[in-house]
């Protein structure tokens, strides 16, 4: 197991932003910078040992601060918070005293708002173990920072085993009741950059899922899968019913798991080259986004983008849910401690 932290570039202040390069004893290694918590890269051996980088995103820091990336906005690799996903015409009441947000997705709030903990300095430490490396990273969210009631002191932890497991442990506390929905906006495309997702095949542990309006709002409702474009139950080409759509596929998946357990929600898998992801997760939700509006943006790595270049599996409590009291519960209360972990599990097919 090896750490190693670099330099990866300056904030608009000057800021000093760090890149950290984590590797296992099986070829994986995963990049993280502690602006946004983005995840940068996720380089993965395929069933012949080449290894290629899995997860979108840029070598370059300058590419993630460009006009033409932010313009767009595909949240590569990063952070989404407070609250991950739409808040509907962004507006919720707690206690009877109603918050507004930032309108930056139509009518509606999109992961935290403008400047949402994508585009935030996270205070980074290293963590060096026998069998795991990773980096921890904090940040306070100040009392009404885009809005939201509440200074959120937050803590998230990546860490990479020989298990060839990159865990995601999320930690937050408030002095004042205020709503959080936390998760990781990595894309992956197993093929490897230049490619698209068609191809790939994918299971959700998921017989359900929200129903949206036209403004992928949900209406409370609850629609089962079944013979429908939305069933993965059984694995299934991305692209197999993707033309059905008109926009690809955006949508809450309800995962079996009033508990939070620790539970299996989806499986990833690429047969050409043989490559696996399995995600595990403490939340009640999973969104299947794959990339309909990712920009044709470059880096100045060489790296390209476009329609379908990549999937997010996002795990996360249901959009909207402080609109909708029927939902599992976003509140966090003073006193309270906010934990979720998210796993993504690295194999061959």
């Amino acid at each position: 197991m090896k750490i190693k932290k670099y330099i990866f570039g300056k904030g608009r202040r000057g800021e000093k932003i760090l890149l950290y390069t984590l590797k296992n004893d099986n070829g994986i290694t995963v990049k993280i910078t502690n602006y946004g918590g983005i995840i940068t890269a996720i380089e993965t051996p395929d069933k012949e040992g080449r290894k290629v980088n899995i997860a979108l995103g840029f070598k370059s820091f300058s590419d993630y601060i460009s006009n033409s990336y932010i313009d767009h906005c595909p949240c590569f690799g990063c952070i989404t918070g407070r609250y991950a996903n739409r808040i509907a015409k962004g507006k919720f009441t707690l206690d009877k005293k109603t918050y507004t947000l930032a309108l930056n997705n139509g009518n509606n709030c999109l992961h935290g708002g403008i400047t949402g903990f994508d585009k935030v300095i996270w205070v980074p430490k290293e963590i060096s173990k026998l069998n795991q490396v990773g980096v921890e990273l904090k940040y306070r969210s100040v009392h009404m920072e885009e809005g939201f009631p509440g200074n959120l002191d937050l803590t998230v932890t990546y860490q990479l085993n020989n298990k060839n497991e990159l865990s995601i442990d999320y930690k937050a506390t408030t002095d004042q009741k205020t709503v959080i929905n936390l998760t990781n906006h990595t894309y992956l495309n197993l093929a490897g950059n230049g490619t698209n997702i068609l191809a790939h095949s994918l299971y959700i542990a998921a017989q359900t899922k929200t129903v949206n309006n036209e403004e992928l709002i949900p209406t409370g409702e609850f629609s089962k899968v079944s013979g429908t474009p939305f069933d993965f139950t059984s694995p299934t080409l991305v692209g197999a019913r993707i033309n059905d759509l008109p926009d690809g596929y955006d949508c809450n998946f309800v995962l079996e798991n009033p508990n939070q357990k620790l539970v299996q929600a989806a499986i990833l898998t690429e047969e050409k080259l043989g490559r696996k992801v399995e995600v595990f997760t403490t939340e009640p939700g999973i969104q299947l986004y794959t990339g309909y509006y990712i920009p044709d943006i470059k880096g100045q790595g060489g790296e390209k983008f476009g329609r379908f270049a990549g999937l997010a599996l996002e795990t996360q409590h249901y959009p909207d849910s402080p609109n909708h009291p029927s939902f599992p519960t976003t509140a966090l209360n003073p006193g309270e401690t906010f934990k979720s972990k998210t796993i993504y599990k690295f194999g061959l097919a």
